[in-house]
């Protein structure tokens, strides 16, 4: 089933767009780890809907409810549960063009490959709703890895459509910079261009249209040593948690495409001693060797396409009666769903490095 993942610590997500409500199972946590229940709750509110202008007016308080695997505040070892229950559904939006294909939606490939029975509210099953209660399994995983090892995970946004902001600098971040960040709805380090793109996504919005972005992640104090050659390499297991994202588009590492660019000489990371520490005078691989970390900062930036839910007019398709038609889509949509992303890449980011942290080094370190 694709919606299982994970090879030590197992992930089962369920639910719908417009269903009772969305949720995860969580199987491989050791008994006895502590959760900060107002940390998760911290991470859940940068994700949700209906903030501000610059997001859907849907108002989902992406509340959770552990259902199962967690006692007296701990975990208890058997699988862990949660449910987000939807509260703020308006299904009738979605009534009247079950059989239109929304371009740039999952309705055609959702159609083909389930038969027409698929849930089409929303998006259903392959709705951006179903990424809270991968943010739920990212906190958890965030605090473990950052209680036991003092691994942190931070992004900034550094594109809205053409506009571009500062990228991170790829040899030292410190962890401050990654906390201000997070406390920021649209989290820009340069303010004149958070500005810019705010005015950006809110221009989109008026003209019921839509744009993208790019979002840049850094992962802190990791030890080097951590991931394989070749299928369980740092890249392939963040890329695959990665793509799991709707709306994902593209990942890179390091320097990325630029690289290219680059001749030998320049693109490769020369090493040096600081005290015993092993470090590198650039990081244009992006703290990352052979699949393998070497104890630099890790950096990846993802590509995030314009929401494809917009009132201008398009054509497209009435699967039913085999017609082209004209669609405006009404409702609720986010002009720009790079905002609410940024928290879903640290979180899904942070279950792969912790998967590949316990297939090194076991489960006893987390307790």
């Amino acid at each position: 089933m694709g919606d299982v993942l994970g090879d030590n610590i197992k992930l089962t997500i369920f639910g719908e767009s417009h269903g009772k409500g969305v949720g995860i199972v969580i199987d491989g946590i050791p008994s006895g780890i502590r959760l900060d229940l107002e940390y998760i709750n911290f991470q859940m509110q940068r994700r949700a809907p209906g903030k501000s202008k610059l997001v859907t007016g849907r108002k989902e308080k992406d509340n959770f409810e552990i259902i199962s695997g967690f006692f007296n505040g701990r975990t208890t070892g058997t699988p862990l549960a949660s449910m987000i229950w939807n509260k703020d559904k308006r299904s009738k939006d979605y009534e009247e063009i079950k059989n239109i294909m929304r371009p740039g939606h999952a309705d055609y490939t959702g159609h083909i490959k389930y038969s027409g029975f698929n849930d089409y509210r929303g998006g259903g099953h392959f709705s951006g709703r179903l990424t809270a209660p991968l943010v739920f399994a990212g906190a958890i995983a965030r605090q473990i890895l950052k209680n036991k090892l003092n691994i942190c995970f931070g992004s900034h946004i550094c594109s809205i459509g053409d506009i571009e902001g500062e990228k991170f600098d790829d040899v030292s971040i410190s962890e401050d910079l990654l906390t201000d960040l997070s406390q920021i709805e649209l989290p820009v380090i340069d303010i004149d261009k958070r500005r810019e793109m705010e005015e950006l996504i809110l221009e989109a919005k008026s003209n019921r249209d839509s744009v993208g972005g790019i979002v840049e992640t850094a992962i802190l104090n990791l030890p080097s040593g951590i991931g394989a050659p070749f299928f369980m390499s740092i890249e392939s297991k963040i890329a695959q948690m990665i793509f799991s994202i709707p709306g994902i588009k593209g990942i890179e590492f390091g320097k990325g495409f630029d690289i290219t660019k680059l001749s030998g000489s320049q693109s490769n990371d020369s090493f040096y001693f600081d005290k015993d520490t092993v470090k590198t005078h650039t990081n244009n691989n992006g703290g990352i060797l052979g699949g393998i970390t070497n104890g630099m900062p890790v950096i990846f930036r993802v590509a995030i396409k314009p929401t494809p839910s917009i009132g201008k007019r398009q054509k497209t398709i009435n699967i039913e009666d085999k017609k082209e038609v004209f669609l405006e889509i009404e409702g609720r949509h986010d002009p720009c769903i790079v905002p609410r992303v940024v928290p879903v890449v640290e979180a899904v980011a942070a279950l792969a490095i912790l998967d590949l942290m316990i297939e090194g080094e076991g489960t006893k370190w987390m307790i």
